[in-house]
């Protein structure tokens, strides 16, 4: 698939792709793809699958990157603003957190000194940020941590839709 094939097929409208062309039960400006397990809208075409962010991107840019990072975090937004051309480690500091037991992105119970531990990842290693005796100083330390180390990439919970 290249940028001109993409054009010819697709229509690009606030960050969804709508057919150009009517086939098998689709017809003319009917919206493309379905959403897969993990939260990707993908797109069938002659028997290959796309995600449509790639293939949004590749109309306004002429190619796709190894990694497009989603810049709200919602894999579901891909409007061309959304998008951007990331490391892989860059599209990982802006993962939405995972449940744990602080409520918070790198804040974790330290049992053995009693305090929480605030720990960010950099370069597949966990820097440790310090303990803190107080949960909203150390999310906010974490907050502070993640925003230092990983600038513009940093994930941001007040972005996210």
């Amino acid at each position: 698939m290249n940028q001109q094939q993409a054009h010819e097929l697709f229509e690009y409208r606030d960050g969804r792709l709508h057919h150009r062309k009517a086939s098998r039960g689709r017809k003319v400006g009917d919206a493309a793809g379905c959403i897969n397990g993990t939260g990707y809208r993908r797109i069938g075409i002659g028997g290959r699958y796309y995600t449509e962010h790639a293939l949004v991107f590749l109309m306004f840019h002429g190619h796709v990157p190894k990694e497009i990072d989603h810049i709200n975090s919602n894999r579901a937004d891909n409007r061309i603003e959304n998008l951007r051309s990331v490391t892989r480690s860059q599209n990982q500091y802006n993962k939405r957190p995972q449940r744990n037991a602080s409520g918070y992105r790198g804040v974790t119970w330290h049992k053995k000194t009693g305090k929480w531990l605030v720990r960010v990842g950099l370069h597949n290693k966990n820097k440790s940020l310090g303990y803190y005796d107080d949960l909203e100083l150390a999310a906010l330390v974490a907050e502070e941590g993640r925003s230092l180390h990983y600038g513009q990439f940093a994930y941001r919970a007040h972005h996210a839709t």
